[in-house]
């Protein structure tokens, strides 16, 4: 632990040393409440410690839950496995230390922003009944319940699932964090938010795996080099994404390059000069000492050559490195491992306390100011011009986090064919070409026309919905990902859960069954439909950002998997019979034409305080439009699920003819030995039949 108090006194030095250069912690100018000298100084502290905090949780949970080994794969899939353990206290005292310094940072944030001392009379009262109406003391307390949560369970758990929920729960209480902060109150608020949110993550998981591997490295012994390697993979995609968000989130607070030379651009160059020097650490570490240690393996493993023979020099450097490799705490793979993360760690100490310095610096650009126009303030955009026929080309707004995922999705997807292709395996061009095509369908709907028009008229977003809710799933079921997933990913041979192996527990699993059922895939396609629009949900996705990010989320992975149950060809519960999928179809499009018409007959506006607050001088008539897209609504759904049934039927023929050729084939093989015998049966029941001759 010694490793984790070093980093944690580095953040506190950088940032008492940053809040001192930036002013941060000055007392305020004349006329302002001010919290007093306590809360000013102690604030940025106890964000350095709850950042630290929550970093080793997440990054010893995933380790736990996807990368360390038992001695045996019988001993990794066992629930008392050791070394597991070790990696599951190290995240409970982390996650205990996270939700105390949270729940302490939801008091000083208060004081802060109020500039009450902790003294004050009424100091808890006013407290208490502010917690959940001002968003960053609610997003603190949201977290630090997750915190709480991850702790306790940490605290029994044992087995590798468990620990990967927890995982994914403790991101959820790191990113929910990005909706606070300078990002909250950007003018580029949704670019802020997204690069925020996924700066945290990167960071935390970069950190925090490498401090869990300095911590857990005596028990990790002969398992450390493989438990480092796999975490270095994790730790070049961090890399990337924290060099890419670092650049969009300094882009929303930097207004040109001269700003660079303010206080807060000398901290965000201090920022950038320590990812630079991780990198080339990480680099090293790839290089040299990851190989250095699979020597060592190796050489533990294996027997001398002729060449390392003893009496030799090279045999009695390789008998010494194996003992020493083979020594429980003092491994020379240990020391080698520990040279450089030391170092690594000490720099990432730095890096945190320098942003929390910039958390309560003023950035170049200010605040956004609240907007008088309404369209604004509710959306974040200005209002749009009214759409020509050329706005379906010309009309594009990126959002960089759909672009993101496009990019990615359809990334990840070529570089799977291309492993299979340099195996010698082939993979049909039409799946591929229908990845593709869905994703490129997903970031023009997201950053095009439709992204734009349907943030302020519902007749547009109504469009945006049926195309991410009944076209693209077509797409990207017949692209069979997971199918090439499971081809191209490398199995692992240890008893750990790798992506591969999360992928197959995933297909496997009695949730997926029950959600892969077509009844039940339909019934949710349906009913958050309908819940979706005649709740207050609508107006929340209209105006929130996260309400925004959510419901793209659920149109498409609703659609998925309600298209996934027809006519998916990835592995996974037993697809029902054709019949009996049509008849889910036809009941499911006849559901739709009733969803599409009660948006036409409907008298209700629905979320009406939005769409007149927002007043489109373009939509003169709002019912109007809104019975226009419920129109939309009927006429689109009717081509996809016309797709699907043809899908269905082709895919009952293709099944029969396979069927046929299987039953040609067998009878060839065994002389119709099947006919012969049933043959031979309707012989014997007409012999019977006719009873004894006479």
């Amino acid at each position: 632990m010694l490793a984790v108090a070093g980093v944690v006194v580095t953040a506190l030095i950088a940032s008492v040393v940053a809040a001192r250069f930036t002013g941060a912690a000055d007392p305020l100018p004349a006329g302002f409440s001010d919290a007093g000298p306590v809360v000013r100084w102690t604030l940025p502290l106890v964000r350095a410690v709850h950042d630290v905090a929550a970093s080793l949780t997440v990054g010893s949970l995933l380790l736990a839950a996807t990368m360390v080994p038992g001695r045996t794969p019988a001993e990794s899939a066992a629930l008392d496995e050791p070394r597991r353990g070790a990696a599951l206290r190290v995240a409970t005292a982390a996650a205990f230390v996270w939700a105390v310094a949270g729940a302490v940072g939801v008091v000083f944030t208060f004081a802060d922003a109020a500039g009450m001392p902790l003294s004050a009379p009424g100091f808890g009262t006013q407290l208490t009944g502010s917690l959940w109406s001002i968003e960053p003391l609610r997003i603190g307390l949201i977290s630090t319940v997750v915190a709480f949560v991850v702790a306790s369970v940490a605290a029994v758990a044992r087995g590798r699932l468990v620990a990967f929920w927890l995982t994914a729960l403790s991101a959820f209480g790191l990113l929910v964090l990005g909706l606070a902060g300078h990002a909250g109150g950007s003018a580029d608020h949704e670019t802020a938010v997204n690069a925020l949110a996924v700066h945290l993550l990167a960071a935390a998981v970069w950190v925090g795996g490498l401090l869990s591997l300095v911590v857990l490295r005596r028990r990790l012994g002969d398992a450390l080099g493989v438990v480092a390697r796999r975490f270095s993979s994790v730790a070049l995609w961090c890399f990337v994404a924290l060099g890419i968000s670092g650049v969009m989130t300094a882009s929303t607070r930097l207004g040109s390059w001269s700003d660079l030379t303010t206080p807060y651009g000398v901290l965000v160059l201090v920022k950038t000069l320590a990812l630079v020097l991780l990198g080339v650490a990480g680099a090293w570490h790839r290089r040299f000492t990851l190989d250095r240690i699979d020597d060592l393996d190796r050489a533990s493993d294996a027997p001398a050559s002729r060449a390392d023979a003893p009496g030799s020099r090279a045999g009695e450097r390789s008998i010494t490195d194996a003992a020493a490799a083979s020594r429980p705490g003092g491994s020379t793979r240990g020391r080698l491992f520990v040279r450089l993360a030391i170092a690594e760690t000490l720099v990432m100490g730095v890096a945190f306390g320098v942003a929390t310095a910039l958390a309560r610096s003023q950035p170049p650009v200010p605040e956004a100011e609240p907007d008088p126009t309404a369209a604004m303030s509710l959306t974040g955009f200005p209002v749009p011009p009214a759409p020509t026929a050329l706005s379906w080309l010309t009309a594009w707004r990126v959002e960089w986090l759909f672009l993101a995922t496009g990019v990615l999705a359809v990334g990840l997807y070529l570089a799977g064919v291309v492993r299979l292709h340099r195996r010698g395996d082939r993979w049909p061009v039409l799946r591929t070409l229908s990845w593709v095509v869905g994703w490129l369908l997903f970031v023009y709907a997201t950053n095009g026309v439709l992204g734009i028009y349907g943030r302020v008229a519902f007749s547009w977003h109504m469009t945006l919905h049926m195309l991410e809710a009944m076209v693209l799933p077509i797409f990207l079921v017949l692209g069979a990902p997971v199918t090439l997933a499971l081809r191209a990913l490398r199995p692992r041979r240890d008893g750990t859960l790798g992506p591969r192996e999360l992928l197959l527990t995933a297909v496997h699993s009695k949730f997926l069954a029950v959600l892969g059922n077509p009844v039940v895939a339909a019934v949710l396609f349906f009913t958050s439909l309908v819940a979706f629009y005649w709740t207050g949900l609508f107006q929340l996705a209209l105006e929130t950002h996260t309400g925004h990010l959510l419901m793209t989320a659920h149109f498409v992975l609703t659609g998925y998997l309600f298209v996934w149950s027809l006519v998916g060809i990835d592995p996974g519960p037993k697809k029902w019979s054709p019949p009996l999928r049509l008849v889910v179809l036809f009941a499911t499009i006849s559901f739709h034409a009733f969803f599409g018409i009660a948006m036409v007959t409907g008298e209700a506006l629905l979320a009406g305080d939005f769409f007149r607050a927002v007043a489109i001088p373009w939509v003169p008539d709002l019912l109007a439009d809104q019975r226009y897209g419920g129109g939309v609504a009927w006429a689109i759904g009717e081509l996809p699920s016309l797709v699907l049934a043809l899908t269905v039927a082709i895919q009952w023929f293709s099944r029969d003819q396979a069927e046929s050729v299987r039953q040609d084939r067998r009878a060839d093989r065994d002389g119709d030995a099947e006919l012969t015998a049933y043959n031979e049966r309707l012989a014997a029941l007409a012999k019977r039949d006719a009873g004894p001759s006479r």
